[in-house]
Parts: C-alpha cells; sequence; structure tokens
C-alpha cells in the first residue's frame, strides 16, 4: 500500500486495478483502495482512495477539461458551474509526465476530493457535488468505461 494511501485511509484494503488505453495510447493505470463496508453502488458514502499512475504527459489544462466530459456523463452541469470546476482542478492538479501519480482521496466526512502528486498535496475541491461527479468519472456505472469500473471495483462488485 501507498504511504499516501496508509496515511489518508489506514483500514483501507486493496479492491482493484485497470489500464486506460483510448485508440491503442496508453493513458495510465488505475489503482483503487476502499474504506470497511466500501459498497460500489454507494461509493459516495464511503472513504476510498484512488491512484492514477500516467504513461504518457498531459497538461492539467487537458486533464481538467476531459474531466469535465466524463463528469457530466452522471449530471448536467450548467456551463457556469462546469467553467469554475475546471478552473479548480487546474490549481488542484499540475501538469503531469510520463510516471507521474495523482492520487485522489476521498473522505465521505469532508465531502471533497483532496489531491497530491507523487506523494505531496497539491490541492482540495471542498464541493460535495464535484466530488461525487469527479469520482464517478470511475465508479459512477455512467462510466465511459464498464470494463475499467468493474476491475477497479473487483473486490467491491
Amino acid at each position: 500500500m501507498p504511504t499516501e494511501v496508509a496515511a489518508a485511509l489506514p483500514s483501507a484494503s486493496f479492491s482493484g486495478s485497470a489500464r486506460l488505453s483510448v485508440w491503442g495510447f496508453e493513458v495510465y493505470d488505475a489503482q483503487l483502495w476502499v474504506a470497511p463496508g466500501f459498497q460500489s453502488a454507494r461509493y459516495a458514502d464511503s472513504a476510498f482512495v484512488l491512484e492514477l499512475r500516467y504513461l504518457r504527459d498531459f497538461s492539467r489544462s487537458d486533464i481538467a477539461r476531459r474531466s469535465l466530459v466524463e463528469m457530466r456523463r452522471n449530471a448536467s452541469i450548467p456551463e457556469l458551474q462546469a467553467s469554475a470546476w475546471q478552473h479548480l482542478l487546474e490549481q488542484a492538479i499540475p501538469d503531469v509526465k510520463k510516471g507521474d501519480r495523482i492520487t485522489g482521496i476521498y473522505q465521505p466526512q469532508t465531502r471533497s476530493a483532496r489531491f497530491l502528486t507523487n506523494g505531496r498535496p497539491t490541492g482540495e475541491i471542498s464541493d460535495g457535488d464535484f466530488a461525487r461527479l469527479f469520482f464517478g468519472i470511475w465508479l459512477s456505472p455512467q462510466t465511459s468505461e464498464p470494463a475499467m469500473r468493474k476491475a477497479l471495483l473487483a473486490s467491491n462488485p
């Protein structure tokens, strides 16, 4: 278990992992750790940690822009809200290089998304709707990558 996972969620158990490839391009490897009692159908009710290890370089604006596209698969997000969230996400995560790790931590008590890059804190977005929809990119049944969701939730179907 990575140090940042143990620090954020000492009782976590490994749930699953997957690689995202788009049109033959490898994008990142994802790993999910969950708190005891985690239920995939109610993912926003339990603590978890999602780590993405990037396999290529991306700018923060590209990551934020794509995240909003994916978040909109789960809910209608007004343009003004989407723009505000994109800006907050661009502040919370840096540009990434191949091999960089972005770790997203979700705690239901704070209903926020906290981000670490290569183990160092880089930002937090304290908005429950943002956090639920952001992590829904991977954990919601409406994800654009159902096979990835299934692999991430392998131990917690």
